[in-house]
């Protein structure tokens, strides 16, 4: 299923983009939002492999006749950083406690925070709602894991570096045990998954080789080096060990970018070359005309949300 082919959600600039991808069968008027119905109207243009390059416009923004998630901005202790973190949580629309849910992780890019890939909950309660994602819970944790600081303060500082990688030891040992006894959630790695952008696309997959025994899904959106050694970074995985152990590969593992990205250029590419010499088996596209960001961002969550806990 190897397809050939920024910190934020936003796709004010990308109208040109999707022109000719997807077509749309009925407009919604100017002055309102596009309804449920208009939403199942809209026809979604895929490639060979099944994935929706570009989402569905009409899947990008409130709907009046559709329930919203529920966004929770709370904090909990870190005992791997030494101090209180903030997160947020999104409920699935009608969320109850008499039920459990999946777990969906996202992870921000550099100088990002628990904030900064919020915009995310559009699309995939909008997913949620029409049918196309299970329900699900989504966290959205602070991902720059350090003792001593607050916030990187350089792209090229191995402190930094090792602070973002840090994360994968706070969210296995503090994100992930809070959560369950905050909110109703599944346990398994059949009920875990994780994608981040960015950084947070390094992350995912190092989190996801790290403990393949928790994680059944993993997506990265234009992730950044680092995960195995190249002239900037000593890797946090050697080439031969960027694999998973036998019965644990992902049950869905993606990577995609866009085909302008100024930031990550070539290293996403790098990920599916060494994966696909391993025998990983997975799926991997690139986004025309996306830089660093949106839609790459909402294409992957897209493809990623409607294949998994299924």
């Amino acid at each position: 299923m190897t397809a050939a082919m920024n910190t934020g959600c936003s796709t004010t600039s990308n109208e040109a983009k999707y022109a000719g991808q997807v077509k749309t069968e009925n407009k919604a008027p100017s002055n309102e939002p596009p309804s449920a119905e208009e939403m199942k109207a809209e026809k979604i243009m895929r490639n060979d492999d099944g994935i929706a390059v570009y989402p569905p416009k009409t899947y990008m923004n409130n709907h009046w006749d559709l329930t919203p998630g529920r966004l929770v901005h709370t904090n909990y202790y870190s005992s791997v950083c030494e101090k209180n973190k903030n997160i947020a949580v999104l409920l699935p629309p009608d969320y109850s406690e008499e039920k459990k849910y999946p777990v969906l992780y996202v992870f921000h890019g550099y100088w990002g925070n628990e904030m900064s890939m919020v915009g995310t909950q559009v699309l995939i309660s909008n997913m949620i709602n029409m049918g196309d994602a299970k329900e699900m819970i989504v966290v959205y944790p602070f991902i720059y894991s350090s003792k001593t600081k607050a916030q990187c303060t350089g792209f090229g500082e191995p402190e930094d570096w090792a602070a973002y990688d840090n994360c994968i030891n706070e969210v296995v040992e503090d994100v992930m045990p809070w959560l369950k006894t905050k909110f109703s959630v599944l346990e398994g790695r059949e009920n875990t998954a994780v994608c981040g952008f960015s950084m947070g696309g390094r992350e995912a997959l190092s989190i996801g080789v790290a403990h393949p025994e928790l994680f059944g899904y993993v997506a990265a959106m234009a992730p950044a080096p680092g995960v195995i050694p190249n002239t900037m970074h000593p890797g946090q995985f050697k080439e031969e060990d960027f694999k998973f152990p036998e019965g644990l590969t992902p049950e869905v593992l993606m990577i995609c970018v866009g085909d302008a990205d100024g930031v990550v250029t070539f290293y996403p590419s790098t990920y599916h070359a060494v994966l696909k010499k391993n025998g990983v088996d997975h799926f991997w596209w690139m986004v025309p005309g996306s830089d660093h960001g949106d839609p790459a961002i909402s294409s992957g969550l897209f493809n990623f949300c409607e294949r998994i806990f299924k």
